[in-house]
């Protein structure tokens, strides 16, 4: 008898809703181009307020803490409320966070642009929650990772969109940096808030299109009768877990993914300016940057098709290896080389957050849906590795700080050959007759 908090992928596809896949798809592309606008923003942030690479790092720092804020309340407002209602609250909570861009940049204060992104987080963090699991629901149980797939991919089209249309906006007139030593506090004042007006446009029509988005699901949260959402697993249960040493090595694994994803894409814009990179204006550098994110979007497609061939800890463990020794490569050299290998590293980025989310839940059967929501909360790696490598790079420079990186693909690399081995020995498993068979 499955158990009252089986996972997701237990319930029964929601007939008639297969209309409403495109509009659950646009919630990926909003959450993905939202969040990837935060590496733009880093190099304005940090040149307007004279911060340090480990200070503007805050950013990402505030952004993924929500994920450990947030993720286990999501899951209980999610259980009573159901998947829909989820989504518009989520919706409107992103929306709000977006809207406080606005107050941020007529203050001209940091810790104001901090609050509207941790805000902006909280809502995208129940979006995951929700949407994740109906994606699954909206047709047939055997296309469904079909579903998620096409929702990814989507995903992976507003991080590659993102940084292009950011730069745009927010770059266009370059990094200014203003000497507080020659104006006085008043001037300062004015000339931050001048500038911090480029920072808050996307984030305006970010909102208004979430807003529009929530009133689309608000109207049809009746249309269809919709299954309640899987009761979530307590911080306790989940925690209980690591003491299943795949399970822990899974969860590190995410939290270092996720933190060397990010380090490498919120310095980049830095990186790109550099003499020793390529020495490119802000904007450009920053449109570049679209196609560190791209190579992850072509990456899934390709690993859609590797995946159905090679074992998942093989392919993995490749794709890690790889990073880690492009990010060596770029850290240790200069120029075109340094700059192609640095934006490489998105390809093989790619498969790696639903390779080792996949192998570490792979044959946990009831403790599926507690190894899930600890996996969900390790990514607040995106707050925590970014921090050391920006502060790195204010010791050291910014090509030794990719070491920083390496070091979390190389672990991750690791977690990929113990999988391939643990796949191996499940696949040696005896498997047990059904119940009442």
């Amino acid at each position: 008898m499955e158990r009252a908090g089986a996972a997701a992928t237990s319930a029964q596809p929601i007939k008639g809703a297969g209309w409403l896949v495109p509009f659950v798809v646009m919630l990926f592309f909003a959450w993905g181009f939202a969040t990837v606008l935060i590496d733009t923003l880093i190099p304005k942030l940090k040149g307007l307020f004279a911060l340090s690479y480990a200070e503007v790092m805050l950013t990402q720092f505030c952004f993924f803490l929500a994920y450990l804020v947030f993720s286990v309340p999501a899951g209980i407002l999610l259980s009573r409320i159901g998947y829909v209602r989820g989504i518009v609250i989520g919706l409107i909570v992103m929306a709000a966070g977006c809207l406080l861009f606005a107050p941020a940049a007529r203050m001209g204060v940091y810790p104001g642009f901090l609050a509207a992104l941790f805000i902006m987080a909280a809502g995208i963090t129940l979006l995951q929650v929700a949407a994740n699991p109906l994606m699954a629901l909206l047709g047939k149980a055997e296309t469904s990772h079909s579903r998620l797939n096409l929702a990814q991919a989507f995903n992976s089209l507003g991080t590659t969109v993102g940084p292009f249309i950011g730069s745009a906006l927010i770059l266009a007139g370059g990094v200014a940096t203003p000497d507080p030593t020659k104006l006085s506090p008043a001037a300062l004042v004015a000339v931050r808030q001048a500038e911090a007006q480029s920072v808050q446009l996307p984030f305006l029509g970010i909102a208004a299109g979430l807003i529009v988005l929530a009133t689309v699901f608000w109207m049809v949260r009746r249309s269809t009768r919709f299954p309640s959402a899987d009761k979530p697993a307590s911080l306790g249960s989940a925690l209980g877990l690591l003491r299943h040493p795949h399970i822990a090595f899974g969860a590190l694994s995410i939290f270092l993914y996720v933190g060397a994803e990010v380090s490498i894409g919120s310095l980049m814009t830095n990186y790109l300016m550099q003499e020793r990179t390529l020495g490119l204006a802000a904007a450009e550098a920053g449109k570049i940057v679209s196609l560190y994110w791209g190579g992850a979007m072509v990456g899934r497609f390709i690993g859609s098709v590797v995946l159905q061939k090679v074992r998942a800890g093989s392919v993995l463990a490749f794709c890690a290896l790889s990073a880690a020794a492009l990010a060596t490569i770029s850290g240790f050299s200069s120029g075109m080389v340094a700059a192609g290998a640095i934006v490489a590293i998105g390809l093989f980025n790619s498969v790696m957050f639903p390779t080792i989310f996949t192998v570490t839940i792979e044959g946990r059967g009831d403790d599926t849906p507690q190894v899930s929501s600890l996996l969900c909360m390790a990514i607040v790696g995106g707050a925590i590795i970014p921090v050391i490598t920006g502060a790195l790079a204010d010791r050291v420079g910014l090509g030794l700080a990719l070491l920083a990186p390496v070091v979390c693909y190389v672990l991750i690399t690791m977690f990929g050959l113990s999988s391939r081995r643990r796949a191996a020995e499940l696949l040696d498993a005896p498997i047990s007759p059904p119940v009442g068979g």
